[in-house]
């Protein structure tokens, strides 16, 4: 099965870290790529600019409407996600504890819904 894993956290923890510790953390985020690549878990992965590069669109009633930014407001944004394969939700739940930022904020993890052969 496949499953999302969404990277959550709070983007102040990051401004807050020096440039050594943000350094260890991309090494250990890229190292932990690379594992997942190599147990042929990782289908595809990337990081996020910040929210502030964001817009939200909705259609109503035919019309668009375009906000900059997040819809709501809060402490903590999307900074990426990593798309895996994994033999059940336990599996992805141990490949999602892997993830270096899950120390720092928090994995949503999700299964792919398939729409079936073709789709």
């Amino acid at each position: 099965m496949k499953y999302l894993c969404q990277v959550w956290f709070d983007g102040t923890t990051l401004d807050g870290m020096t440039s050594e510790e943000r350094q260890r953390l991309d090494s250990a985020s890229l190292a932990y790529d690379r594992d997942l690549v190599a147990g042929g878990q990782m289908i595809h992965a990337e990081a996020l600019q910040s929210p502030s590069s964001a817009v939200t669109v909705r259609v109503r009633n035919g019309e668009t409407a375009v906000t900059d930014g997040p819809f709501i407001e809060t402490k903590e944004y999307l900074g990426g996600f990593i798309l895996i394969e994994a033999r059940d939700l336990n599996d992805a739940i141990r490949v999602a504890a892997g993830i270096p930022l899950a120390k720092l904020g928090a994995i949503e993890v999700r299964p792919i819904y398939s729409f079936g052969p073709g789709l």
